[in-house]
């Protein structure tokens, strides 16, 4: 896992085939080309103006447990809940 020198904001940089830990990173105009990107439930990062191509998105500990929660809400009958979760981080409630 790429870890960034201890630097919590990237700018302009681009990353090709690494694997990079995302909590509590910040990347600015940042470019990322078959990079495994991975979330492990702390504190989100941030994108601005970041281009992605062919990148692996992975979610691990609470990020991975906190969507099989999701999962088990749904096949438990809260599919209503789940959707509406969705169409709030698609922007789509507002339509």
């Amino acid at each position: 896992m790429t870890m960034l020198d201890g630097e919590n904001s990237q700018n302009g940089i681009s990353f090709t085939q690494e694997s990079i830990a995302l909590d509590g990173m910040s990347f600015t105009d940042c470019e990322f080309r078959k990079c495994k990107l991975s979330y492990s439930g702390g504190e989100p990062p941030t994108f601005d103006a970041c281009r992605f191509d062919g990148c692996d998105w992975r979610f691990e500990g609470p990020a991975a447990r906190t969507l099989e929660h999701l999962k088990g809400v749904w096949a438990a009958g809260g599919k209503g809940a789940v959707q509406a979760l969705i169409k709030d981080i698609t922007g789509a409630a507002g339509r």
